[in-house]
């Protein structure tokens, strides 16, 4: 009898073990799966971060500089009115507000905030339609046509007007590319992807072991 209550103990105590074991295995898998979740959430965040719009950017949507330029095109004559931003007359920064503006861009109305907005052109010979080139340490602001034009609203007594390029890189204060050019985009989304599916990868990793 007292050797059958001894082996009861022992058959007890080894359920114990076994016990504590598989809790223990347990929670060493949701701990596990609990760091694969924040590493992909952590790897989701930075790679979101990729795509995130700096202060001096602006939401461009399907635009593209073409646009900028065609819609520029359609206030030609208009004359320069200090303060203007319609078809009645426009200064310089109100045609570059109003025709982004039609384009579902907004943009600063003072060429003092206009040209800090998008990224910066190094030269005028990297310059692309729908650009904008700013003189004068901010007194004056274009629209970059192509092919070394320029349309813009001069000063008073003039109209806009779509004109050669006659400023040469030391006269040029900045040239602001509002629109990015569709293939540093798709590189910049392609990185962002990548980051995603490497995340991703982790987490499944993780959650299988």
């Amino acid at each position: 009898m007292i050797a059958a209550m001894g082996r009861v103990s022992e058959i007890q105590a080894t359920l114990v073990q076994l016990s504590a074991g598989a809790s223990a295995q347990k929670t060493a898998a949701t701990t596990t799966a609990v760091a694969s979740a924040s590493t992909f959430a952590e790897a989701l965040a930075s790679a979101s971060g990729a795509a995130t719009v700096t202060p001096s950017a602006v939401s461009t949507g399907a635009a593209t500089g073409a646009d900028v330029v065609a819609g520029a095109e359609k206030y030609l004559g208009v004359p320069y009115v200090f303060g203007g931003e319609d078809a009645s007359g426009m200064d310089c920064s109100g045609l570059v507000q109003t025709v982004y503006a039609e384009l579902g861009i907004d943009v600063p109305r003072l060429v003092s905030g206009q040209m800090k907005i998008g990224t910066e052109v190094g030269s005028l010979a990297e310059a692309r339609p729908g650009d904008l080139i700013v003189t004068g340490g901010g007194d004056h602001i274009l629209i970059y046509a192509g092919n070394n034009k320029v349309i813009h609203a001069p000063y008073e007594g003039r109209t806009v007007s779509l004109v050669e390029a006659y400023m040469d890189d030391s006269e040029i204060t900045t040239i602001r590319r509002v629109i990015p050019d569709a293939p540093a985009a798709t590189a910049g989304m392609g990185a962002a992807g990548g980051q995603l599916s490497a995340a991703l990868a982790s987490f499944m990793n993780g959650a299988a072991r």
